[in-house]
């Protein structure tokens, strides 16, 4: 069988983009000591409610002006139903579900998180702007997706 040159030099120029591209993660991940997120947290989905924070999902203030935030993404709901939450408040968003996995995501900011259930994902925002955030679910969960929605109001 014969390769023509071309093709011999396109090959080689593959495999050696290959070999960089081995090489970069390589060092990325041995040299410079790059890890996967760490601070995993998990939950059992079929006791949410039960289980400490969530059992009382809402705000709890933690500091001056900064606020954990708990909240449950359900089959076609949010639990707070709705959130006040002050102006200039830095808040760490605490995300999980009980059945299937959900969107969270805040329109008009950069809060954007999957819900799983057995995961606990976290966000920190801080809301500068007064007004209503709406929140979606934007990972398609079920027959009635279009309706889970929620508002964080921001005074």
């Amino acid at each position: 069988m014969h390769i023509h040159r071309l093709e011999k030099i396109w090959l080689a120029i593959g495999v050696a983009m290959l070999f960089v591209f081995l090489g970069v993660i390589g060092v990325g991940a041995f040299a410079m000591g790059m890890q996967p997120p760490t601070g995993h947290h998990t939950i059992d989905p079929e006791k949410v409610s039960e289980t400490y924070p969530f059992n009382n999902p809402g705000l709890e203030q933690v500091g001056e002006n900064e606020y954990n935030a708990y909240m449950i993404a359900y089959a076609f709901g949010f639990k707070p139903a709705k959130m006040e939450v002050p102006l200039g408040a830095k808040v760490h968003f605490q995300v999980t579900s009980p059945d299937v996995v959900h969107g969270f995501q805040i329109t008009g900011t950069t809060v954007n998180l999957m819900a799983v259930p057995g995961e606990v994902n976290h966000y920190t925002y801080t809301f500068d702007k007064p007004g209503e955030y709406l929140v979606l679910c934007n990972e398609y969960c079920g027959a009635g997706h279009e309706f889970m929605a929620t508002t964080i109001i921001v005074k």
